[in-house]
């Protein structure tokens, strides 16, 4: 990383910035290339460090062909079922959401529009823990989402009530 004066980062950061906005790059391809960073700049310390991670281990039990492709199309069809029950449980979730935007588009279209567009863009992930992590974190926002909208229509409704009386 380059640092210029008094440890100062900001030059190296707005060029990533613009090279970012410039190239259009997904926050996908982002995460990949921090956690390639991240990885080169945590390297092992010293040789026998770097000897255990690179040398080959002792192999786990080996399977036939035939069993490591069942294991295989398991796990992807787990992982497709679960990216598939997600995506519906988002267009199950942006049913609530029926209030314009300051353009009038509906934050349901919207809402359905972006999810769309980040299934795509990580439909051809092949990394099973990032895969994971974004099921995870988008079952964690949708509920998050569905939590906040529930409790402003808890308080609407105690607003009308209170109202009434």
């Amino acid at each position: 990383m380059w640092v210029g004066k008094d440890n100062d980062i900001y030059p190296y950061v707005s060029c990533m910035l613009r090279n970012l906005q410039k190239y259009n790059i997904t926050t996908i391809q982002l995460a990949r290339r921090a956690l390639f960073w991240r990885r080169l700049h945590n390297g092992p310390d010293t040789v026998e460090e770097m000897l255990d991670r690179h040398l080959a281990k002792k192999e786990k039990p080996s399977y036939d062909d035939d069993q490591n492709e069942v294991l295989t199309r398991q796990r992807l069809t787990s992982t497709r079922r679960e990216a598939l029950g997600l995506y519906r449980d988002i267009l199950r979730a942006t049913r609530f959401f029926m209030w314009p935007d300051s353009r009038g588009v509906l934050w349901r279209d919207i809402l359905r529009e972006n999810a769309r567009k980040e299934f795509e863009d990580a439909r051809f992930e092949k990394d099973h823990e990032v895969i994971t992590r974004l099921l995870i974190g988008g079952g964690d926002a949708v509920q998050a989402a569905l939590d906040k909208v529930a409790e402003k229509q808890r308080e609407q409704i105690e607003k009308e009530r209170n109202g009434r009386s």
